[in-house]
């Protein structure tokens, strides 16, 4: 087994000069670990097994190497990647297209379900020298003759064990038979269960080992922590998270669809742009998400475990496991979200004292300690958003104030007498209004259980207007927006305060 962490540079691993141009090209400087280890197996055709959960940079491990040998002068489909959601399909179609852009020639395809077969058969007609896919797509292809796997070179199944999880054993084996036994294999899995052992010893030939755990602990700086509280304090909990915790953007684990729909309408009453992703949205309205998030036009996003398979978006700074995953495995995926390409980040999970015994096994897990999160108190809030909005005040204030402002406020002081202080402070009073942070509790949140209303939901007046509160412009955080346009013309340039150390401002 090669367990390594050795620091190198992408022109010690002998790969092409094209593809050296373009990583440089993309800012990649120093290879991953799992890069390091992975890349001289492959670019030498051995099998390759590796033991790497995600966010390691296995993408490029793989895809660099078996690049680095496409002859793009034959029109055969010579790599073939089998990926357990369309999500991932598209994710390494998309890298794999990118780090071959000046591969003269390559062409590319991503096949997956709910997609429709035209454009799929006129493009594999045309000849595809990579080929990424669904197991189940995959398959039928075959069957149909529209896919010809006899000059196939390399064959790689990423997140193997995900797979298993999805009920994809059996396709993948019979995927597997129908290769030429003169293939090269990989295949990573960020678990190691007995049924990917057997498919690793069927079908490969004296596979090198890699190991990599860079992903989770110190090495990788992803924070894990927990907390104990009772399921009906979790909304509220969240709440308070939310309204202390700097992030950039969340992911917000949960168990059912129901719970992804109402989790997420409680948590857009306190301002935040979020969504919700479940296995019943169509797969254009998934993809929007993921982009929405990817370009910071959401910041929370609330999902399903199966919906949330393949997102790889690297401004993730927070994981938060609302509900506990039903193994350590499931956790491994979940976190893995976040910590990505060399950043830190954040996993929260919330037990209650019944699944406080689950802690030691996602210890073991993930060869790491995880550390009690203690919730925030309203005090602790309240100083947060005051530094918060102090913050964001001063960068409006250094951007310059409008002169007919200048010239209003400077009127109503003649007017009543009084300061320019006791105006602004007035001012700033009507924007973060003084009350108790945290403890609203006038949304409706569904729980796991038989879809009952959560916690937040049972203590809600059923006022029939109350919850478009929200949308109008008298939320403080928007009367704070409006306030500042007015205030200044360079406002809307501004992105105040959303750095590691700071988060936007938001007023409970």
């Amino acid at each position: 087994m090669l367990t390594t962490d050795v620091p190198t540079t992408f022109d010690d691993l002998e790969l092409p000069t094209n593809l050296l141009t373009t990583l440089t090209g993309l800012g990649y400087q120093h290879p991953t670990p799992v890069q390091v280890a992975s890349i001289p197996h492959l670019l030498s055709g051995k099998d390759l097994l590796g033991h790497a959960p995600t966010g390691t940079g296995k993408t490029a491990a793989f895809s660099l190497p078996l690049l680095a040998r496409i002859d793009v002068t034959k029109n055969t489909t010579q790599v073939l990647v089998l990926a357990p959601t369309r999500e991932l399909a598209i994710q390494v179609t998309a890298a794999m297209k990118q780090y071959g852009a000046d591969l003269k020639g390559l062409k590319t395809l991503s096949i997956y379900g709910g997609q429709d077969y035209g454009p799929q058969l006129q493009q594999l007609r045309a000849g595809q020298h990579v080929v990424v896919g669904t197991p189940g797509r995959v398959m039928d292809h075959i069957r149909r003759g529209t896919l010809k796997l006899d000059a196939l070179e390399a064959l790689v199944l990423d997140e193997a064990d995900e797979m298993l999880k999805m009920g994809f054993l059996e396709d993948v084996e019979w995927i597997l038979e129908q290769t030429p036994d003169t293939r090269q294999m990989a295949l990573f899995s960020a678990t190691m269960p007995r049924e990917i052992k057997r498919i690793a010893t069927r079908f490969m030939k004296s596979p090198e080992t890699v190991s990599i755990k860079a992903l989770i602990g110190a090495k990788a700086m992803i924070n894990q922590r927990y907390s104990i509280m009772a399921a009906k304090e979790k909304p509220e909990a969240l709440q308070k998270l939310l309204n202390f915790e700097a992030f950039e953007a969340v992911l917000i684990f949960v168990r059912t669809k129901v719970q992804t729909e109402s989790l997420a309408e409680l948590v857009s009453k306190s301002g935040h742009k979020v969504a919700a992703i479940h296995g019943d949205l169509a797969q254009s309205q998934r993809e929007q998400i993921i982009k929405r998030l990817s370009k910071g036009q959401l910041d929370i996003v609330v999902a399903t475990d199966v919906a949330a398979r393949g997102l790889d978006v690297e401004r993730i700074s927070h994981v938060i496991n609302f509900d506990a995953p039903h193994d350590a495995e499931t956790y491994v995926h979940r976190i893995g979200r976040t910590g990505r390409a060399g950043r830190s980040g954040e996993a929260i999970i919330f037990l209650n004292k019944r699944e406080e015994r689950l802690i030691r096994g996602l210890e073991r897990e993930t060869q790491n300690k995880l550390t009690q999160y203690h919730l925030p108190t309203a005090v602790m809030i309240r100083e947060k958003q005051l530094t918060d909005f102090a913050a964001t005040l001063k960068t409006a204030v250094e951007a310059g104030a409008r002169e007919d402002l200048i010239e209003v406020i400077d009127r109503i002081a003649n007017e009543l007498e009084t300061d320019h202080l006791t105006i602004a402070a007035v001012m700033a009073s009507q924007l973060l209004p003084e009350r108790s942070s945290g403890s609203r509790k006038n949304g409706r949140y569904r729980g796991a259980k038989g879809g009952k209303p959560g916690a937040a939901a049972r203590a809600a007046p059923r006022t029939r207007h109350r919850h478009r509160r929200s949308h109008s412009p008298d939320f403080p955080h928007q009367r704070a927006k409006r306030f500042l346009e007015l205030k200044s013309g360079t406002i809307n340039r501004l992105n105040p305060v959303r750095s590691s150390a700071q988060s936007p401002m938001k007023v409970a």
